[in-house]
């Protein structure tokens, strides 16, 4: 299992933890990128031969190369141990499954993930009778008032999808050690460089890890850190009996791409905060979500928890749900496409649903992830996208 060791906590910077943890020299002949053990299978020593165990049997429970990105993002994350799947539902779904239970009672922020909302509410409601409660997560007063006696998760998600709502951490976990409530975070936004949520008590981090740590859109890949207890019950049920661990390639692409996330992520960031005060000043423009921006109205929160924001914001151009197509439809250099956290800069609008309007989400949002291409190329093609929009 993908603990970490003695010698991977001599490295406590993230920059140190992403280039060296793991990555084992003497084990693997000297390779500075360690191999890739593209095998299904591990076969044991014969009784009186000269092989030693190395612990491995099949990799769907575990693999040398996965092994490393496991104990990187454990170390990033502090703690005990990781575990990386094959994507981020698989992920997200494998930490929410090993607390709740049929019958039982769910908390979780109404401006979550999607698919995670739907796995909840479409899967494990109906199939399950698991029900639970949406709250905005914006009061720890709103959460203890959805307590019940049946609540066995809460599942936060700071800052949330599409409008960046924040949690009070250390508020929410404390109140769920109290209840004996487990907590899961969605940490993918973040990061592990930007905000580190089991330092504040929260159980269970999850990462889409095609995100930011990979970052270089080209796996489908998830991850969770927490204490070794939780680690270990998922290495051996959710993850093992699902079928969703992450494969060796797989693994390699996602160790590649930590080897770089301290220099990517902060250039994503400060490439934003420019492109969001840009925005802040547009007269095209009626609010911009954006945890690191100078108006965001969780400005406390954001700073207590968190050192940075990164790359993805959102933002409500003048007009309506025509006039925000028109804007995306006008971009050069931003594509137009549905994920973030690659290199790429992205930009998506938003339609209306029920789920949505009910949490508060304004009908022409915007979506936009900056990426890595010069800011003032950036700046210069939403400002010539703007000028098919009216005056807010």
């Amino acid at each position: 299992m993908a603990f970490l060791t003695e010698e991977d906590r001599r490295y406590t910077t993230p920059e140190d933890i992403c280039a060296h943890v793991g990555d084992e020299y003497e084990k693997f002949m000297g390779a500075v990128v360690p191999p890739v053990f593209q095998n299904s299978l591990f076969v044991r020593p014969k009784a009186g031969g000269g092989m030693p165990d190395a612990g491995y049997a099949y990799t769907r429970m575990s693999n040398p190369t996965t092994d490393i990105a496991e104990r990187k993002i454990a170390a990033l994350e502090g703690g005990d141990g990781a575990l990386c799947f094959s994507s981020g539902m698989g992920a997200i779904s494998s930490a929410i499954m090993h607390f709740v239970r049929a019958n039982c009672h769910v908390v979780l922020v109404d401006t979550a993930y999607g698919c995670t909302l739907g796995f909840i509410k479409d899967y494990l409601h109906q199939r399950f009778n698991v029900d639970y409660t949406l709250v905005s997560g914006e009061s720890v007063d709103e959460i203890r008032a959805a307590i019940r006696p049946d609540t066995r998760l809460i599942y936060l998600e700071s800052p949330s999808s599409l409008v960046f709502r924040m949690q009070d951490l250390d508020a929410v976990a404390a109140l769920a050690r109290e209840k004996g409530i487990g907590t899961v975070i969605d940490n993918s936004y973040a990061t592990p460089l930007y905000q580190q949520p089991l330092k504040h008590g929260v159980d269970m981090v999850c990462h889409t890890a095609s995100k930011y740590l990979g970052g270089h859109s080209d796996i489908v890949a998830g991850a969770v850190a927490a204490r070794r207890e939780i680690i270990e019950s998922i290495q051996n049920y959710e993850r093992a009996w699902l079928g969703s661990s992450m494969d060796p390639h797989q693994a390699s692409l996602l160790i590649r791409g930590l080897r770089t996330l301290t220099v990517r992520v902060p250039q994503h960031a400060a490439n934003a905060e420019k492109v969001a005060a840009f925005l802040e000043n547009s007269p095209k423009i009626r609010r911009v979500f954006y945890p690191g921006s100078r108006t965001f109205e969780q400005n406390e929160l954001f700073h207590r928890y968190m050192t940075r924001a990164t790359g993805l914001l959102s933002f409500v151009p003048a007009g309506g749900w025509e006039d925000a197509v028109r804007f995306t439809s006008r971009l050069r250099c931003f594509q137009n496409g549905c994920s973030w956290g690659g290199f790429e800069s992205l930009c998506i609008p938003l339609g209306q649903d029920e789920a949505g309007r009910a949490a508060g989400r304004p009908d022409n949002l915007v979506r936009m992830h900056v990426g890595l291409e010069n800011v003032d190329t950036l700046i210069a093609d939403i400002s010539q996208a703007l000028d098919t929009l009216p005056d807010a």
